[in-house]
């Protein structure tokens, strides 16, 4: 008897270790899920900071035309001629040969989005949406609006 309660235990019993592994799998069932897949909301908030710029940018640029006494020139902004509309918002492509448009004032990266001045719809470069849904928003420049933010296909 004196024998037994002298030995001590050295290490973890293999229901011990067991029970831990099982632990850690159910932790990561539960865990991996919620980290797995970050792209999607990457995009969405890239989509939304772009949106939130182009409608500063336009806001910015609308009160310097005004500002400036509704010249159909160009206006300068932070060193860059922005084209303006007929409404006094930039436009969405350039009319001349210098000036830019709505992507110089708000200073979108054309390596990060591309934007089709036809339909005034700027979408991450590089990157397709799942069909139908999109992954984009579209500026008028004649009212210097965001007027959509789709989200569902990012």
């Amino acid at each position: 008897m004196n024998m037994v309660a002298a030995k001590k235990q050295k290490g973890f019993t293999l229901i011990e270790l067991v029970m831990v592994i099982v632990i850690l799998g159910i932790l990561a069932a539960f865990a991996l899920p919620r980290f797995a897949d970050l792209g999607g909301d990457a995009r969405q908030a890239s989509i939304e900071g772009a949106a939130g710029a182009v409608k500063s940018a336009a806001a910015i640029a609308h009160s310097a035309w005004l500002a400036d006494g509704n010249s159909p020139d160009p206006l300068t902004l932070d060193g860059v001629q922005v084209d303006m509309s007929a409404e006094g918002y930039p436009a969405s492509v350039a009319h001349g040969s210098s000036p830019e448009g709505i992507t110089a004032a708000a200073q979108i990266d054309p390596n990060d989005f591309a934007f089709d001045a036809t339909t005034g719809v700027f979408t991450i470069e590089g990157y397709t949406p799942t069909a139908p849904d999109k992954c984009e928003f579209a500026y008028d420049e004649t009212s210097g609006r965001v007027t959509s933010i789709e989200l569902g296909g990012c």
